[in-house]
């Protein structure tokens, strides 16, 4: 009999210690890491609930929840995959969807954030710190205990000014490299100009040092910065998630046998088992199985369509009820889902050409600050003959003094302003050029499902039909989990009916469910399957007896959807209805919401087009929509909104979200738009104003830096206050 192996005992320590470190190492990357999109959770005890689940899993090694980024990542052993995963989450509530980690970025961190705040509140402790020293300077200190007090304040503001002034220094030595000026070089000039004055101002026993212009001047630009900042820092790319969103895997056949394999590895021509649940991974044809595909994903459709042998069926629909083996046409990139993240990848790129006002004022203010400060440092030089030191310090006052701190509050304090006003009526703002976009809307494009209407179907017909029918159809639909059985179940136990006894129940995928009904066989489903004509609405049919009834549907409207085309239309907005939904279907509701121009069967780039075609007429359109088929037309839109329960790739894609179900926000916010450029445009006018009074008098020496920092910081207070009357 052969021993077992057995490392052999040695007296090297690190020679027993190398091959129980490499079976560790061995047995952890032999672990499965599964990345999941949790777009559900919304709290701790969402993470709570989900990680001690998962870590209760057999085979789990660990499970942690990123709350904002709404992504779960697992660490398993081999045997268990991300579909085990998605049922466990599925069981707790959760809605779960695989994401591609080589597709998607990890590093989507706050870091920039923190950092800006970081140094931000270290300026501000410094300011703090040193005004307080100014005061007692101020309040008569004289030689020895001024020059202390001083040193202190200098001891204080240069770590600081070093720290929390690298923002603009390391800006402003990247546009001096390139050989151009930026607005963070005058900025970097004034802080280093004042520091340095002061510097040689304490150390030759001057009456005047300027470490607390230099370190207020420091704080209120990161104040700008950072609200800057925060307003652009939701806004990621559409098309990188978009692209997440492809299935990783793919069970291919070879010979009859199943083989797991990356869909890289999936050619045209092979042969592709799709489970029901599972997301399509390639573009293909059905060759063999019967099943019914959701397509809202791609073309906006509210039902299921049947999918049989012959059927066309694309990358990203959900196999809803039978196995599907597919021959594929299209994998990789060719896929109609990455045609779709290219779609949108190129909208992207056309949106960043939108310059917001701030940015094109800052392009036509910096050369003038520049030439302001070389105009009074020469100029000076030239009156006084030569006196270096008052020169510096005029040219420093005027570098301050033009500070384009009230020009850099001017957008990021309004936009916060009327992002908190938005917010309480239930809109989020995620781009800082949005409001300015939204207050040029002149036509509203709503997709139909999921954005003016719920996406759930509602029986419009129930009174039509005799009781023991509607028994029957209790019965039948209580056995499907089609949305059309659901609906019809939910508004005959809403009416109080009982469903009848029949045996036998089984439902056909693709077509309905059946059974027997006191020995004689009843349908539900498609009308051609059990006998009947179709009806040009939204309907599911009962064949009972030998006769059959017609049970029909609407899409129950979105609260609030009747009272934002009501107030677009009394503001003299133009609204369109675009939709991949059926014609009958899309016509119907346009009827309901007085909606004159609309669109049936759009597909995702006929979207688009339209967007664009408007948009080529001069209009400036603004999109609402929820769908992945809505997300290129988002991206290309002038301005974009999507409700919170959209998918990922919408959302990212859109400018705006509209947090809760009630879509009547839309119209409030376009008048808050208006309301925020007026603002936008008073608070550049305070800026010029006050160039015009304080830069002669600094130009005309009359200034020395600390009351130009304090001038400084009263316009960008000014600025403040203004916006805030949005409130």
């Amino acid at each position: 009999m052969t021993a077992p192996l057995r490392p052999a005992l040695s007296a090297c320590p690190a020679c027993n210690a190398v091959p129980a470190a490499t079976a560790t190492a061995a047995g952890a990357v032999a672990d499965a890491r599964i990345l999941l999109s949790v777009p559900g959770v919304h709290c701790a005890a969402c993470i709570s609930t989900v990680e001690r689940d998962l870590n209760r899993m057999p085979g789990v090694r660990s499970a942690r929840l990123n709350l904002t980024l709404k992504r779960l990542s697992v660490a398993a052993a081999p045997e268990i995959d991300s579909d085990a995963v998605i049922a466990r989450l599925a069981a707790l509530g959760y809605e779960a969807h695989e994401l591609d980690p080589g597709t998607l970025s990890m590093t989507e961190t706050d870091r920039q954030g923190r950092d800006l705040l970081m140094r931000l509140g270290v300026a501000g402790f410094a300011m703090m710190n040193i005004m307080l020293l100014s005061v007692a300077v101020w309040s008569g200190a004289q030689d020895a205990t001024r020059d202390m007090f001083h040193l202190i304040s200098a001891a204080i503001a240069i770590p600081t000014i070093a720290f929390s002034g690298q923002p603009f220094f390391r800006n402003a030595f990247a546009a001096l490299k390139a050989r151009r000026l930026g607005m963070d070089v005058p900025i970097s000039l004034a802080i280093l100009l004042a520091t340095s004055i002061s510097l040689y101002e304490t150390f030759n026993s001057g009456a005047h040092a300027y470490f607390d212009a230099a370190v207020m001047l420091t704080f209120f630009l990161l104040a700008g910065r950072y609200l800057d900042y925060r307003t652009r820092a939701v806004a990621r790319s559409a098309a990188q998630e978009l692209a997440a969103l492809e299935v990783p895997r793919a069970v291919r056949l070879r010979d009859g046998a199943e083989e797991t394999v990356p869909v890289a590895e999936i050619a045209v021509g092979d042969l592709v088992r799709v489970r029901p649940g599972g997301r399509m991974p390639v573009d293909g044809v059905v060759t063999a199985g019967t099943s019914e595909v959701d397509r809202a994903l791609l073309t906006g459709e509210t039902l299921p369509v049947f999918a049989g042998p012959d059927t066309i069926v694309s990358a990203g629909e959900v196999n809803l009820t039978g196995p599907l083996t597919l021959r594929v046409t299209a994998a990789g990139r060719d896929t109609s889902l990455h045609r779709m993240a290219d779609l949108v990848a190129t909208a992207e790129s056309a949106r960043t050409r939108y310059t917001s006002l701030a940015d094109r004022a800052a392009r036509a203010y910096a050369p003038v600050v520049h030439i302001l400060a070389l105009v009074s440092f020469t100029g000076w030089m030239w009156w006084t003959g030569g006196d270096v030191r008052l020169a510096i310090n005029i040219a420093a006052a005027v570098l301050i003094i033009t500070c384009p701190c009230a020009l850099g509050l001017a957008v990021p304090a309004v936009v916060t302003a009327a992002s908190g006003r938005l917010f309480r009526a239930g809109l989020l703002i995620k781009d800082g050029t949005a409001l300015e976009r939204l207050a040029q809307v002149d036509t509203v494009v709503f997709d139909k499902t999921g954005t003016l209407t719920l996406g759930t179907p509602e029986l419009t017909n129930l009174g039509d039909h005799a009781p023991d029918t509607l028994a029957a159809a209790a019965a039948l639909a209580g056995a499907s989990s089609h949305p059309l059985a659901l609906a019809l179940a939910q508004a005959t136990a809403a009416a109080g009916i009982e469903p009848a006894v029949v045996d036998a129940l089984a439902e056909v995928p693709g077509y309905g469910v059946e059974g027997r009904l006191n020995g004689a066989p009843v349908r539900l489903g498609r009308a051609a399957w059990v006998g009947a004509d179709a009806a040009e609405t939204t309907a599911t049919y009962l064949a009972i007896g030998g006769v059959t009834h017609v049970f029909r549907f609407a899409d129950r409207l979105r609260p609030g959807a009747e009272q934002v085309v009501a107030d677009l239309h009394r503001q003299g907005k133009s609204v369109w209805l675009i939709s991949g939904d059926v014609p009958g279907a899309v016509a119907d509701l346009a009827a309901r919401l007085n909606i004159k121009d609309w669109q049936a069967d759009a597909l995702p780039q006929d979207k688009v087009a339209k967007v664009q075609t408007l948009a080529s007429a001069g209009h400036h359109v603004l999109m609402v929509g929820d769908g992945l088929n809505d997300t290129a037309a988002l991206r290309a839109a002038h301005v974009s909104i999507s409700p919170a329960s959209a998918l990922d790739a919408a959302r990212v894609a859109s400018d705006m979200v509209l947090l809760g179900r009630d879509i009547a926000p839309i119209a409030g916010a376009l008048q808050i738009a208006a309301q925020s450029t007026r603002r936008i445009k008073e608070n550049f006018t305070i800026s010029i104003v006050y160039n015009i009074v304080a830069v002669p008098i600094a130009l005309l020496g009359f200034c020395t830096p600390l009351w130009a920092a304090l001038a400084m910081s009263a316009s960008s207070i000014t600025v403040s206050l203004n916006a805030l009357r949005l409130k």
